[in-house]
């Protein structure tokens, strides 16, 4: 199971921002996502800033995380400033590959 570019980018700020090891960040992203009816295989950018905005905060908050909004804050400037939009970018629908497949 691969994710996406913006779900490992977030991971790896919350490592570096709090005190949370891989297994803590992934977690509670993966639950952040869930919350939102998000997966972690498909997150693009832009849907990963807006779960930072409106839901990790909580998650944070209940993992004791001090200033969570400010932290989420912090996360998703850096997403955006990393590139992560570039690698994210939504996938083709279901119609456009068939489209593509069939040659018409």
């Amino acid at each position: 199971m691969s994710a996406s570019a913006a779900f490992e980018s977030t991971c790896t700020q919350l490592e570096q921002v709090t005190s949370f090891d891989s297994l803590s960040a992934r977690g509670t992203v993966r639950l952040a996502l869930k919350s939102a009816g998000l997966d972690a295989r498909e997150v693009t950018t832009a849907q990963m800033i807006v779960v930072l905005k409106r839901v990790l905060p909580a998650e944070l908050k209940v993992r004791g995380v001090k200033n969570a909004e400010e932290v989420c804050s912090v996360i998703a400037s850096r997403i955006v400033a990393d590139g992560a939009t570039s690698s994210s970018q939504p996938r083709d629908s279901v119609e456009e590959v068939f489209r593509r497949l069939g040659g018409s």
